[in-house]
């Protein structure tokens, strides 16, 4: 029997530099890779400045993920947000293009960014925060996309749960109780479905969509850059914002009024997407589960997440469902 080897294990060393090579880039030997699962990311350093820049960030895409359309998308939402003086790291325009190919793999050139994680328990770097955010949301509302997807219940939940329970990745011992919790919790979400597509109470617009704190680079003194706009799609304002927000009720609450007074010292903030932070946050819990398993096929997942697939990870699992089920029932933060 042959074994399929995944795509990304032909993706050497001497590929990345090679494709490096193919747009003019030569690097000095100096190559890193970054951590990124989804996508594989490497730091390399150059011989000769590329616009300026000594070392680049190159990126190369998953197969089969995205389209060519839907990478272009991505590029041009950052090209906008970067042309109205938003701090977002974009991809280099080589040659007149933003994407390339070669292997086999679409992959695109950004430049290397310095910085840490902002420290979310200070206010002023929350309010910073905040206001890039609702400049990021200006230009996001300005059109829509017309390739990429929107954040929807049966993307992050319907879908994912089904593929789960068709290809059986959920141990029978935990399946009964991990599909009546996943069941309750989608029941939960649906009346607030609704509201979130084109049209509905909550207009969607274009999103940095995955606004956690690994993908804002601080700088003391400078503030904030935004990075990885891979999942970049159609939703609420308020999904960039609740991905900030860490510890009891008490403290998330000073966290959200630090963001939302700093998000409307340049957008107005409809305070009544507050009510879809715990959908949001649940429909994110049962996405993640289905995108680990999906990808168990690339030797960077098992080695990267071991402890994965377990009964004790899907034991773990409903009892965060049942959490989140309690957290819909209560009331919504206000600020």
């Amino acid at each position: 029997m042959t074994l399929t080897r995944h795509p990304y294990e032909t993706l050497t060393p001497d590929v990345v530099m090679d494709a490096l090579a193919s747009v003019g880039l030569q690097g000095d030997g100096r190559l890193m890779a970054l951590s990124s699962y989804e996508n594989r990311v490497y730091l390399a350093h150059l011989e000769d400045p590329c616009q300026g820049h000594g070392a680049v960030v190159a990126k190369f895409y998953r197969p089969q993920r995205w389209s060519e359309a839907q990478i272009l998308e991505e590029h041009a939402f950052a090209a906008e947000l970067m042309a109205a003086e938003v701090p977002a790291v974009g991809p280099l325009v080589i040659d007149g293009k933003t994407l390339h190919q070669h292997g086999g793999f679409a992959f695109s050139v950004s430049p290397r960014h310095g910085g840490r994680r902002p420290e979310l328990d200070d206010d002023e770097v929350l309010e910073w925060i905040g206001r890039f955010l609702a400049r990021i949301h200006t230009v996001g509302a300005a059109r829509p996309f017309a390739h990429r997807g929107a954040l929807d219940l049966q993307t992050f939940a319907t879908e994912p749960r089904d593929w789960l329970l068709t290809h059986q990745r959920v141990p029978l011992d935990v399946q009964g109780a991990w599909t009546a919790a996943c069941e309750t919790a989608i029941n939960l979400i649906a009346p607030h479905a609704d509201s979130m597509r084109a049209g509905g109470q909550f207009d969607p617009i274009r999103l940095h969509g995955d606004c956690h704190p690994g993908n804002i680079l601080w700088t003391p003194g400078q503030g904030p850059h935004f990075v990885d706009l891979d999942d970049a799609r159609m939703g609420p304002a308020v999904q960039d914002l609740w991905m900030l927000l860490d510890g009891d009720r008490a403290q998330r609450q000073r966290q959200l009024g630090a963001l939302v007074d700093g998000y409307e010292q340049f957008r107005e903030f409809n305070r009544a997407e507050l009510v879809l932070i715990e959908p949001l946050r649940t429909l994110r819990l049962i996405h993640y589960s289905a995108w680990l398993a999906r990808r168990w096929d690339d030797p960077a997942f098992p080695a990267a997440f071991p402890w994965f697939g377990s009964s004790d990870y899907w034991q773990g699992q409903v009892q965060m469902l049942e959490e989140q089920i309690e957290a819909m029932a209560e009331p919504a933060l206000v600020v």
